[in-house]
């Protein structure tokens, strides 16, 4: 069980998406542990309402997602959910629908975003880990897209991240063989940034999200659009999106603090403006 520490909460779906704050960074759990955190529909509606919330707090710079227990971080789609709404062609697209904003929403997060993962991390699990900036894993964790063995067909967004993280060789394997993936084997091909002890997770994820929190905020938000721009083909890059954001950090008053307090030898205290 990961030990994360008490936290103001606000629940979605029945409870089973939770939304926290811990010392400014916000954090969102997948609370279905009895189907190793399977996402239903709900549960991705749920998510998209809390992600919303924590992206307008102007008190939150940093996302921690986690699943509840010790069994997954999140191991797939809820399967018990698909003669009712993935059937065929007609209803998948509809699933496909109702959560596209969803995920949309967290590819395009204006804020960092840290996966915090354990146990299983399987199909819609890895999608919403490939979305996020920075995977942390425990060493337990395994993980695998078993749309081969369903039948399904893995759309572009999840195969484009999929592609960008691991290349096009790794992900043919991946995806033709259903294959489960250890942690030392994700750190090797670059599907996971870190791996520590099980027991280190929680700690280890939050150590990275306060030495971010810790950080300018303007100097992040332009790391993070002219990343996202250089992973775009080059005809649709937004340069003056990238020529914009550095405008801002260059006039801001974080520069001129960041100058003053490493002159001064002291810790800077950022605005993010």
């Amino acid at each position: 069980m990961l030990d994360i520490p008490n936290k103001t909460e606000k629940s979605f779906a029945d409870g089973k998406i939770l939304k926290g704050i811990i010392e400014g960074v916000g954090v969102v759990t997948f609370n279905n542990p009895e189907k190793r955190n399977a996402m239903s529909l709900d549960m991705w509606e749920g998510f998209g309402h809390a992600l919303a919330e924590l992206r307008d707090d102007g008190e939150v710079g940093v996302v921690i997602l986690v699943g509840a227990g010790d069994k997954a971080f999140v191991s797939g789609a809820d399967i018990s959910q698909f003669e009712k709404t993935r059937h065929n062609a007609e209803a998948s697209e509809e699933y496909s629908k109702r959560s596209a904003a969803q995920r949309a929403l967290l590819a395009n997060y204006p804020k960092p975003t840290i996966a915090c993962i354990r146990g299983f991390c399987l199909g819609g699990g890895m999608q919403v880990a490939m979305m996020s900036d920075i995977r942390i894993a425990a060493k337990d964790s395994r993980f695998g897209i078993p749309a081969a063995r369903l039948g399904i067909a893995y759309g572009y967004d999840g195969l484009k991240h999929l592609v960008s993280l691991v290349g096009p060789s790794w992900a043919r394997l991946i995806m033709y063989t259903g294959m489960r993936i250890e942690s030392a084997e994700a750190l090797r091909i670059g599907l996971v940034d870190r791996v520590v002890p099980d027991a280190e997770l929680w700690n280890a994820t939050m150590e990275i999200a306060r030495a971010i929190s810790g950080n300018a905020p303007l100097a992040i938000q332009a790391a993070k659009i002219t990343i996202a721009e250089v992973l775009k083909d080059e005809g649709q890059r937004d340069m003056e999106a990238i020529k914009q954001i550095g405008i801002a950090c260059m006039d801001s008053e974080d520069f001129r603090e960041g100058r003053r307090a490493f002159m001064e030898k002291r810790k800077p205290q950022f605005k993010g403006r």
